[in-house]
């Protein structure tokens, strides 16, 4: 557990550095490319929109699922934009973490005047 909590502080020292150089106020989309050339400056292995298959009473199901950053096969980082983090979208990482076994998510919510007040830490 200990190296998913090295792991998850790496993250969130990408996407602080992202918020530091962009600020809030943009699209989603824009973290996303940005954090991404982030975590590859910072050698991080990452899947970027990475398909989930739902599996439904053992069939595997394409519902056109993505998460946003999938990293080290080992922790689901979910990007928000938003006025403000609803129910639903912890609500969502929740249920992308028991679809993949992953063990770790984070919830990364751009659209704040600090990050680490936008950073939620889930586990499964």
């Amino acid at each position: 557990m200990l190296y998913l909590e090295d792991l998850t502080e790496k993250i969130i020292g990408a996407a602080i550095e992202v918020h530091r150089t962009l600020g809030p106020g943009l699209l989603e989309s824009a973290y996303q490319e940005c954090l991404a050339q982030e975590l590859t400056l910072r050698k991080v292995p990452f899947a970027k929109e990475k398909n989930l298959p739902v599996e439904y009473k053992g069939i595997h199901v394409d519902c056109g699922y993505r998460i946003d950053f999938l990293i080290d096969n080992q922790v689901i980082v979910e990007l928000k934009a938003v006025e403000a983090v609803l129910p639903i979208h912890r609500a969502q990482l929740i249920t992308y973490l028991k679809l993949t076994g992953c063990k770790v998510g984070l919830l990364i919510n751009f659209n704040v005047q600090q990050l680490i007040k936008g950073i939620e830490r889930l586990a499964n």
